[in-house]
């Protein structure tokens, strides 16, 4: 006990001025000295002496009250959603995460935006507050599907149902169509198979369409899909908004307010919002991440023109090639055609694909690793990656069998375009021995743990 405190220590009675912070202990000065001085040097009364917190010093009860009175305005006048509100508790929202929604909110053209600790998180929200008990679903056969088996997965909890239907084939689409249809899930541009959406034939078949514009990025559309009819638009802050796999994160952008504050609620209810760090990362880093997005469109363009005249391969999928079976819809309403690309090799079948996808890693530049739209070009076979656990079957009536996806990187297309050459006319000279060997010596040079 400090000995200047001591008069403030006695039940029967108190000096009627505060108790002193300079007659405290040493640990309580030097703690709540440092947390004033560094709120004196950001104007933000963190609860920490050097960095945000996920709580902050709200000085007393009217602050909280005209926090809540702000976010019941929110919820009566429809004008946004209350993810927007100044920080309170970082499980609503950040500073970071402010300033992400503002720039999510421009890029989308959105009245509403929320961002989420990852793609996935997005998908499971809006389907968590759309799908409901008797409702319906379609999803188009090509989305994500771990997000198919999510959507399928509501649907059975709840008692709705769910609809496939073929990307492209907007006959099916409009028949699958129900009275009680909630939901209509669609992807652009699709992965592996790379289809574009028609966004404004499939808007003028349902108002409850949702998109997943995580491949082909706002900065793809001629116009935001937001504006062309979508209800809602999903995406993924890991891809290439992030654009150098160093933050995962997610997002949701609408221009239905009370969808957005219904998201919200059941946000602040079980978490899942992205952190103030993350945020703030991503928010300062999109311009940089646009313009290595159009250098990445660029050099995919030329590798899939590569591949596609390549005599060894049987097909390349790439939304800029000609034969694309989308490419009237391309060319009126997309202005980038992303960076994600698939080919088959002719007459090589699931295990030789496998080998190929190794024997191209091993000339160094391309890299085996999941996901896309980061510093370095990444390759994987499809099958042991993306459908190791699916039946042979259905990945044959998918047509996603035999293929190798590449996502473009920032490097020079014709190194990128050498690698798949050597590997075209050399990979069946390299045995499994000698790319064994090769990871070894990779590991052991790269000192790899």
């Amino acid at each position: 006990m400090s000995a200047p405190i001591a008069a403030w220590l006695d039940p029967a009675g108190c000096p009627r001025e505060r108790p002193p912070l300079a007659g405290m202990a040493a640990a309580t000065r030097e703690l709540h000295g440092a947390l004033d001085a560094h709120a004196r040097d950001t104007g933000v009364a963190w609860l920490h002496p050097t960095r945000r917190t996920i709580q902050r010093d709200l000085l007393g009860s009217p602050n909280v009250v005209a926090w809540q009175e702000a976010k019941a305005a929110f919820l009566m006048l429809g004008d946004g959603a209350w993810s927007e509100l100044p920080h309170l508790y970082a499980r609503y929202g950040t500073p970071g995460t402010s300033e992400l929604i503002a720039a999510l909110r421009t890029l989308e053209g959105a009245r509403a935006a929320i961002v989420t600790d990852s793609g996935m998180q997005a998908v499971a929200l809006v389907t968590d507050v759309v799908l409901q008990a008797g409702g319906h679903a379609v999803v188009m056969r090509q989305v994500y599907n771990k997000t198919r088996t999510f959507i399928d997965h509501s649907a059975r909890r709840v008692g709705a149902q769910v609809t496939l239907v073929d990307d492209g084939d907007h006959a099916a689409l409009v028949a699958a169509i129900r009275p009680e249809t909630q939901l209509v899930f669609a992807e652009t541009f699709t992965n592996p198979l790379t289809r574009a959406q028609d966004v404004a034939a499939l808007a003028g078949a349902t108002p409850n369409l949702v998109l997943d514009s995580t491949i082909a990025t706002p900065w793809a559309f001629r116009t935001p899909p937001l504006a062309t009819g979508a209800r809602v638009v999903v995406g993924s802050l890991t891809k290439a908004l992030g654009g150098q796999d160093t933050a995962l994160g997610g997002y949701i952008a609408t221009n239905d307010t009370e969808l957005a504050n219904q998201l919200m609620d059941l946000v602040a209810m079980r978490g899942g919002i992205l952190d103030d760090e993350r945020a703030q990362r991503i928010a300062a880093g999109l311009p940089a991440a646009e313009r290595a997005y159009a250098r990445r469109c660029e050099t995919a363009a030329r590798v899939a023109g590569f591949l596609a005249g390549h005599p060894r391969i049987e097909r390349a999928f790439h939304p800029s090639l000609p034969g694309h079976p989308d490419a009237q819809v391309i060319a009126r309403d997309y202005r980038r055609t992303g960076s994600l690309m698939a080919f088959r090799v002719a007459g090589a079948d699931e295990a030789r694909h496998r080998h190929i996808a190794d024997v191209l890693v091993s000339c160094g530049v391309p890299r085996y690793a999941l996901s896309f739209d980061g510093l370095a070009t990444k390759v994987n076979h499809h099958r042991t990656v993306s459908e190791y656990f699916s039946p042979a079957e259905q990945v044959v009536q998918l047509g996603i069998d035999r293929l190798i996806r590449i996502g473009i990187g920032l490097e020079d297309a014709d190194d990128v375009i050498a690698c798949l050459n050597w590997t075209l006319h050399h990979e069946h000279e390299v045995t499994t021995a000698e790319l064994d060997a090769w990871r070894s010596a990779r590991a052991i040079d790269l000192k790899l743990r």
